[in-house]
C-alpha cells in the first residue's frame, strides 16, 4: 500500500474514527480542521518513524511537513529520497 493510503487510513481510523475516505480531503489541515492537535502530531511522527524509518527533527515539525496528507507524503517521500 502506498504512503498516501497507508496514511490516510491511519487518521482516519486514530483520529475521525471512520473509514469513511470522504471525510479527509489530501490538503485539509489538520490544525485548521481540528483534525490533530499537538499530541496528535507527535502520535503521527511516531507513526511515520515507525513505518517508513523517517528520523523527523525538531526543525522539521512544522506546519509546511506535517499539516496534511499531501505535505506529510511529500516530506517522507523526499526525506527517503
Amino acid at each position: 500500500m502506498a504512503i498516501r493510503e497507508e496514511l490516510r487510513d491511519y487518521v482516519l481510523d486514530n483520529y475521525l474514527f471512520t473509514d469513511d475516505q470522504s471525510k479527509l480531503k489530501d490538503d485539509d489541515s489538520f490544525l485548521e480542521t481540528g483534525i490533530l492537535d499537538s499530541n496528535g502530531v507527535m502520535e503521527v511522527i511516531f507513526f511515520l518513524e515507525d513505518e517508513y524509518g523517517v528520523a523527523v527533527a525538531q526543525e522539521e515539525m512544522v506546519p509546511e511537513n506535517l499539516d496534511s496528507i499531501s505535505r506529510i507524503v511529500s516530506f517522507v517521500e523526499a526525506k527517503n529520497g
